[in-house]
């Protein structure tokens, strides 16, 4: 585990092309109802250059596929971060964006530095990763809470551009005064890397699902039973395999950070 002592403060958050349009009609149905557990966003910043994070990989890995937590659908995100970068090995799926997003939660968790590995819980319970009784304990606590309703449907099958239509019903646990914020996440899983130098040289590692792309893609509105409905179109990169792609859409308060709702789907090749 390190403690960052500078980070690399560059602008951008997307890595693919979204736009936004309005949509019509509500959607029925969502990834979270079919499996009739609440949805909860598990976030893990981490890196191939750190000898302490691929235990936490593994560990995400395990609740991601495995849905070990009753009642909770666990939506895995592994986040690299670029700032391990320097010492011998430069992770290829590290971004300044996931760094900035990870000092975000460290002024939400008034800490001093960020570190490797930190799984982050619906944004509102931090932990270092790969412990795994913490872990379940924050996903069994966030799933108890009331959850904000997302549907999240692609509209048409996705080539090199998807279409997916998303509904956010009326916000619950949702906090005086702040913006819900609409996210759009595109991951991928079954990557890894053999490393050849740095803090893990001579490891072949393997992740969780990797983000590859994030976008705020609206607001939600604090009144009314529909508080966002819209037609979203994500662009993908060739050089990820539609197989291994999920896109998740996720409501998050700006202030508190707090996740009120989530949804996910499988990319259809």
């Amino acid at each position: 585990m390190k403690i960052a002592a500078s980070f690399l403060l560059t602008a951008g958050i997307a890595a693919s092309a979204l736009t936004f349009s309005p949509a019509g009609k509500s959607l029925s149905g969502s990834s979270a109802d079919a499996k009739s557990a609440q949805p909860v966003v598990v976030e893990l910043f981490t890196s191939e250059g750190c000898s302490s994070c691929p235990p936490a990989d593994a560990l995400l890995m395990k609740l991601g596929a495995g849905q070990p937590v009753e009642g909770a659908n666990i939506i895995a995100i592994e986040e690299h971060v670029d700032y391990w970068n320097h010492e011998g090995w430069t992770d290829p799926y590290s971004s300044a964006d996931w760094t900035l997003r990870q000092q975000d939660y460290v002024a939400r968790f008034k800490q001093k530095e960020p570190y490797t590995p930190q799984m982050v819980v619906d944004g509102q319970t931090q932990l270092v990763g790969g412990q795994e009784l913490l872990a379940q304990q924050a996903i069994r606590q966030a799933a108890s809470h009331p959850k904000t309703e997302v549907s999240l449907a692609a509209e048409n099958p996705p080539v090199e551009t998807g279409t997916y239509k998303v509904r956010v019903g009326k916000l619950e646990g949702n906090t005086d005064r702040d913006t819900a914020e609409i996210w759009l996440a595109v991951s991928e899983r079954e990557l890894g890397s053999s490393v050849n130098a740095g803090e893990n040289a001579g490891k072949t590692l393997r992740h969780a699902p990797v983000l590859r792309s994030l976008k705020k893609v609206g607001v939600a509105s604090a009144k009314g039973e529909t508080a966002f409905e819209g037609s979203l179109k994500v662009k993908f990169n060739r050089e990820w395999k539609r197989e291994n792609l999920q896109v998740a859409v996720f409501v998050q308060e700006k202030k508190s950070m707090k996740i009120l709702g989530a949804a996910s789907v499988a990319v259809s090749n």
